[in-house]
């Protein structure tokens, strides 16, 4: 007992009576250092006295897939100066392979009494997993808000950008330099947004020309290595571009294209998205989709921080438009 409170003194730069008081429920501590002691109790892995753990800390949980793909790092740096605007302090929560899972985050979370929850491509986009730890959130009536497409009846608000409108931004692009072959080139086959790629690319194929042409997909898991597996397949299919649905799917689809002994953009044109750090220093730098993550970021944050206050938000999706951002991986379509 006298560690925590020492460490808690430090941690928050007040005395270890003044912590005393407050773990004590004593009066004579203003509101401001009462939620900083709390919080840093929290922080510091402590759990708070009994009569305490009924208020909710100042907590958020930021829940991540991993952190590989500089779209994710750079979204919760975002969410992160958002959360510290408001006096919340976010909590970074990365699965890992074998490791925590995104339900044992959410039970750590709720033991914290955190104030919300944000999740950024987790399991809610993939229909065939378990969904349990968001129903249980829903139930408890922790605030949260899912970034991008999720499976339906969730309930809970959503932030996402809008892939239907990304997938006519590229293929516009590509069919302004020619592309007829185009490939699509996507995550997992129950993962949402991905789903919402291929429904319109199929549509876009079907209104070309006034003709059905077939599509010409493959899928793969969310990495270069990924990338690249499902970018050899496409190529065997003689495509003379690929549509990607991550920068690190596009990154591995080049890679491909170089072991096949092809340029890029001069035998084959690649499309990313996300536009993530450094997109504009590969080689090729990269033709890719941008997601809004300043706006979706801070959107994000103003939904949770409503609820935290009392607000009722409908299950919504809210839809941000993305960008083309044309570079050096497009050209016209090989003369063959």
């Amino acid at each position: 007992m006298v560690r925590r409170i020492a460490e808690v003194a430090a941690k928050v730069g007040v005395s270890e009576a003044t912590v005393s008081r407050v773990l004590n429920g004593r009066s004579g501590v203003s509101e401001n250092t009462r939620t900083a002691v709390l919080t840093a109790l929290d922080v510091l892995g402590y759990e708070r006295p009994t009569q305490l753990r009924g208020e909710r800390a100042r907590l958020v949980g930021l829940v991540l897939p991993e952190l590989q793909n500089p779209i994710f790092p750079a979204s919760v740096e975002v969410m992160g100066n958002a959360l510290a605007q408001q006096g919340f302090t976010p909590v970074l929560c990365t699965r890992t392979a074998g490791g925590v899972s995104e339900a044992d985050y959410v039970e750590l979370l709720l033991q914290q009494q955190v104030s919300g929850v944000v999740f950024s491509g987790g399991l809610y986009a993939q229909a065939d997993a378990v969904h349990d730890h968001y129903h249980r959130l829903l139930d408890r009536g922790v605030p949260t808000v899912l970034i991008n497409a999720a499976v339906e009846q969730l309930g809970f608000p959503q932030v996402s950008c809008d892939d239907a409108l990304a997938v006519e931004q590229a293929m516009s692009h590509l069919g302004s330099l020619g592309h007829q072959r185009i490939g699509l080139l996507l995550g997992p086959t129950d993962h949402v947004p991905s789903r919402r790629k291929l429904e319109t690319f199929r549509a876009h194929l079907a209104g070309a020309d006034g003709e059905a042409r077939a599509a010409v997909v493959e899928h793969g898991m969310f990495s270069v290595e990924g990338g690249q597996a499902a970018a050899g397949r496409l190529l065997r299919r003689e495509v003379t571009a690929i549509l990607c649905a991550s920068d690190p799917l596009a990154l591995g689809a080049i890679r491909a294209a170089r072991r096949q002994g092809l340029s890029v953009p001069e035998d084959v044109s690649v499309v990313g998205y996300d536009d993530s750090a450094l997109m504009q220093s590969v080689d090729p730098p990269l033709t890719t989709i941008r997601q809004p993550i300043e706006s979706m970021g801070q959107a994000a944050v103003a939904l949770l921080v409503k609820q935290i206050n009392g607000a009722e938000l409908p299950a919504e999706e809210l839809l941000f438009a993305p960008e083309l951002v044309v570079r050096s991986s497009t050209a016209r379509v090989p003369e063959r």
